[in-house]
């Protein structure tokens, strides 16, 4: 017993902070889990907000842990809120910044100062969470920043500071004009499609003052781990690469990130299906719409002749419940399944499943593209407009749906993308990028690689790497 004892407390010990929304928290937990295998003590901290989340979609026994990964929670500063709903993005960027370091600081000393855990000798902090770095430096220990949306997101968000000195920030008459001079950036970027907070006329606007200064700290990491792989983004990526896989089949499977409840009956659904004949639509975590919007896309899909799996979240109708008319839950009748969340990546990787209307997060780009599963995009904010723009004019896998969603509009889109020979193409160049994202990740791949440097170099030793 005592030599597992000091065994145990010889461990490194990694604390994780996402930024405490749901496509920050997912790649968080994968990279954790990553960890967990390579032998770190693993405590990841989420917001108590979420932590509660956490506990009602998952169980009363979720956040046990299992030996060597464990949870912690601080807050995050912010009155309570509805407790189904993701919190308002911009609050709670400003409320993260100027409320958690003190809480990270004192979540740190009690871990080292616990006899149940090794002493903390690394931190990896969303590059959102950048006062991480701060927290770390405070106790003599490097910090990793994870940048969990895409890179062409991340340069797109640096190119801000480019508009803010030269006195430009976006409105509509100039959203189709092309980008010049932009390093990192596809040939094919009109303004319109750089992250959507610059599209301001208020030169204080929070959120782009905020972007710049955490794009802009992110190189005063030790390291900084990118949520993509080189081949997909080879102009774009300049820093350190990874491809996050954990081993299938393990104690840590049992360890989610998802705080809606996840439905699973769409499973006997999409089993009784032909192969590549389901549409799969999802929206993320965060975007929302009006009702008109969503009955728009209701009557699209109803009227596009494929079967389709939605998810409609409880939140997803703006200030509102979503309301669906009756006669298209009648005319759908047998071939839609409308679901509140549900485990996507299995979903994606399902014979089933043909293409994806999705907000063009970039975790659910990735999700797909490693399921070989090609896109139709309805971009919503931040990063996405950038996303759904490399997706149909760089990497050949999507088309795009109009801003100002139309029934018409949505239904012939589908038909082209399941039936027609744009669709066709998507197909094959999504089931090349899946090929490559498998290469990338296998050991010898260059992001497996990356990752193995990230470990070695900077995690456990403490060295200086990007």
């Amino acid at each position: 017993m005592g030599s597992v004892a000091a065994d145990a407390a010889s461990r490194p010990h990694v604390v994780c902070v996402p930024f405490p929304a749901q496509d920050h928290v997912t790649p968080m937990v994968k990279l954790a889990k990553v960890l967990h295998c390579r032998g770190f003590h693993v405590t990841f901290v989420n917001s108590e907000f979420n932590h509660r989340r956490l506990l009602r979609s998952r169980g009363a026994g979720a956040l046990e842990g299992l030996p060597g990964f464990r949870f912690a929670a601080i807050p995050d500063g912010l009155p309570p809120s509805n407790v189904d709903a993701t919190q308002d993005v911009p609050s709670l960027c400003r409320a993260t910044m100027e409320n958690c370091l003190p809480h990270l600081r004192a979540l740190l000393a009690d871990l080292n100062a616990s006899p149940d855990a090794p002493p903390v000798t690394c931190v990896v902090g969303d590059d959102v969470m950048s006062f991480t770095l701060e927290a770390a430096s405070e106790i003599g220990v490097p910090c990793a920043l994870l940048w969990t949306s895409s890179t062409c997101g991340y340069m797109g968000y640096r190119y801000y500071r480019t508009l803010i000195d030269e006195g430009e920030q976006l409105t509509n008459g100039f959203l189709d004009t092309p980008v010049d001079s932009a390093p990192g950036l596809s040939k094919h970027t009109r303004f319109k499609d750089l992250p959507s907070f610059i599209r301001s006329t208020d030169p204080d606007e929070f959120m782009i003052h905020f972007a710049i200064k955490v794009t802009e700290q992110i190189a005063g990491a030790d390291a900084v781990i990118l949520n993509t792989f080189d081949e997909l983004e080879q102009e774009a990526v300049d820093a350190m690469r990874a491809m996050i896989i954990v081993p299938q089949g393990g104690q840590l499977d049992a360890l989610g990130s998802n705080l809606w409840k996840e439905g699973v009956s769409c499973f006997d659904w999409l089993d009784g299906r032909e192969p590549g004949s389901v549409v799969y639509v999802n929206y993320g975590s965060i975007t929302v719409m009006t009702n008109e919007e969503l009955v728009e896309f209701a009557w699209g899909l109803a009227n596009s002749g494929h079967d389709f799996l939605w998810v409609i979240r409880p939140d997803l109708v703006s200030g509102d419940a979503a309301v669906l008319p009756p006669e298209f839950l009648e005319a759908i009748e047998g071939r839609g399944h409308l679901a509140i969340w549900c485990p996507q990546e299995v979903v994606l990787r399902h014979e089933a499943v043909g293409v994806f209307l999705t907000h063009s997060g970039w975790n659910s780009t990735l999700e797909s593209l490693c399921a070989g599963v090609p896109m139709l995009c309805w971009p919503f904010f931040a990063e996405q407009q950038t996303n759904c723009r490399y997706k149909c004019m760089e990497w050949g896998v999507a088309m795009e749906i109009g801003h100002d969603v139309r029934q018409e509009a949505v239904k012939e889109k589908i038909r082209e993308a399941m039936a027609g020979e744009k669709g066709k193409e998507m197909r094959r160049r999504a089931a090349e990028w899946r090929e490559t994202a498998v290469r990338a990740t296998r050991p010898g791949g260059r992001s497996h690689a990356s990752l193995e440097k990230l470990v070695a170099d900077v995690l456990l030793s403490g060295g200086k790497s990007s």
